[in-house]
């Protein structure tokens, strides 16, 4: 990982929508992740019935065979890169008629959970419990979860969500900053949009101008969708992600206004 060199911490608060801006970077991640899964699925799927979708745990059972049998495709067609690969080799039980709530549901989910151990070895820092979905205990811990998933089914050839696709571009970024070799034979990837970063710089400096501090809190563009934050000589990746702005720390991603709220000293009293 580059994370000590580029030193990213983590992420909380204020955003015109109306939800609290700790809630907002897992908005924008349900909302990726809804868009893909109606791609890939043609399902009746977005943001506000994300949840309500998939706690039957039907549609992560199927998503879980899908992205078995891509593996099993991409085995027979590069067995030289699928030896290095960690694949998943069985499918999952799934009952497609159960209903929210129930026995049938919870097991659907519980066996998904199991495949993702199992065959997906999705450490469990990054798994959910089936009450975290079937109870909706906890939306963060599966929404992080089924991004880890498709982070993994990618390596073998599976669609991904665009967080992942921009997760992939930054760390080619740094790869050839750094001089590093490609990580592996890239797969043939569909032709990458390119990333509208034309407007990035405004939407960003319009955030970082609501600092009120005696000295404005510096966010210095480096390069395209690159910063240089604070008094320190942390730099962070900035992409659009359609409304948001979005920035990746760490493994993972946040919004620049919690982002913000959590190292511009103004916002972090307030």
């Amino acid at each position: 990982s580059y994370g000590k060199m580029w030193g990213m911490p983590g992420a909380a608060v204020r955003s015109i929508r109306p939800y609290q801006s700790s809630e907002q970077y897992l908005y924008a991640m349900k909302e990726d992740l809804a868009e893909w899964l109606k791609e890939l699925y043609n399902l009746d799927i977005e943001v506000g019935t994300f949840v309500e979708v998939l706690e039957t745990g039907a549609v992560l059972c199927s998503h879980a065979n899908n992205i078995t049998h891509v593996a099993g495709e991409f085995a027979r067609a590069c067995p030289g890169m699928a030896r290095h690969l960690r694949l998943p080799t069985t499918g999952v039980a799934c009952n497609l008629a159960a209903q929210p709530g129930t026995f049938q549901a919870r097991d659907n989910v519980s066996n998904f959970i199991q495949w993702c151990r199992k065959e997906m070895d999705v450490k469990d820092v990054l798994m959910f419990e089936t009450e975290d979905l079937v109870l909706r205990k906890n939306e963060k811990n599966f929404v992080l979860c089924l991004l880890e998933l498709a982070r993994r089914a990618a390596r073998f050839g599976m669609r991904a969500p665009t967080l992942v696709q921009m997760e992939e571009e930054i760390e080619e970024e740094l790869r050839q900053e750094l001089d590093l070799p490609p990580t592996d034979t890239p797969l043939p990837r569909p032709p990458k949009k390119p990333r509208d970063l034309h407007n990035l710089d405004q939407m960003v400096q319009h955030l970082v101008s609501r600092c009120t501090c005696p000295v404005q809190f510096p966010m210095i563009k480096i390069s395209e969708g690159k910063y240089r934050v604070g008094d320190s000589d942390t730099l962070i990746f900035v992409r659009i992600l359609r409304e948001h702005i979005m920035v990746r720390v760490g493994g993972g991603w946040d919004t620049l206004e919690h982002y913000l709220d959590k190292h511009d000293p103004c916002r972090c009293t307030s």
